[in-house]
């Protein structure tokens, strides 16, 4: 970790003294203690908008995770339904999410639900992709041998085809639940009177860049830490992902 703290520093004192040596404004850049001193000056504020951010976001995930699994399951477990859905949901992720908040935001309303809704749209497609591609990816020679052995469909899946899938899920997730907390943001964004990206929104409104960037790093140690629950839950099943991948 030393690494990465080193070079956090180095930028961040590039960033100090840029700002003085060019006479920046601090209402354009602020310098970085302007940043830090409005961080501790607006804690609570933080935390409590942080918090409504942090549950769209991790509802929004979970709910991706849920659809967007046995939605895999479906497309690589049917040629049919390959061929059927799969070229749809490369359609669909091109669309831009912005474009789609407000149209979800009508169907649902400016509650939470729609927050939801908008994170795990973003969230989805790469839970889909990576479980599909490890489904996809399970080793010839174990699949033979679940059926030399006469096992089920169901039993091939539950102890072949999912446990070698399962490190790319946990990569696919990883990258999902920090898009989650885009897709939050672009729904606060759109319509909200609460939240992080309210608040970054107001902001800028008052051209408080400071807490503007307050409210960025705020998200910031918000995706780190959903990031960081879902490594932690990969480093907790290492052991036996190791026995998968060697299996």
């Amino acid at each position: 970790m030393l690494l990465p703290a080193t070079g956090l520093f180095l930028l961040l004192a590039c960033w100090q003294i840029g700002v003085r040596v060019l006479g920046i404004s601090p209402a354009i850049l602020p310098p970085p203690l302007l940043v830090a001193r409005s961080v501790q000056d607006n804690a609570a504020l933080l935390a409590v908008e942080g918090w409504v951010t942090l549950r769209e976001s991790l509802y929004g995930f979970l709910l991706a995770f849920i659809v967007g699994v046995p939605i895999a399951v479906g497309i690589v477990s049917s040629r049919l339904l390959d061929r059927m859905f799969y070229p749809l949901l490369i359609a669909t992720q091109s669309l831009p999410k912005v474009a789609l908040a407000p149209i979800v935001l009508i169907w649902l309303g400016t509650g939470m639900e729609s927050k939801v809704a908008i994170a795990a749209l973003v969230a989805f497609f790469p839970i889909v992709v990576d479980t599909a591609a490890g489904l996809r990816g399970t080793s010839a020679e174990l699949l033979e041998l679940a059926r030399v052995n006469r096992a089920t469909q169901f039993q091939t899946f539950r102890k072949v085809r999912f446990p070698a899938a399962l490190p790319f899920i946990l990569a696919g997730s990883k990258v999902a639940v920090t898009l989650a907390v885009i897709g939050a943001v672009i729904g606060e964004f759109v319509g909200s009177d609460d939240g992080l990206g309210n608040l970054l929104l107001v902001a800028n409104a008052q051209l408080n860049t400071a807490m503007a960037f307050a409210a960025l790093t705020a998200l910031a140690v918000l995706g780190m830490v959903l990031y960081a629950a879902v490594a932690g839950i990969e480093m907790l099943l290492r052991p036996w992902l190791g026995e998968v991948r060697h299996g």
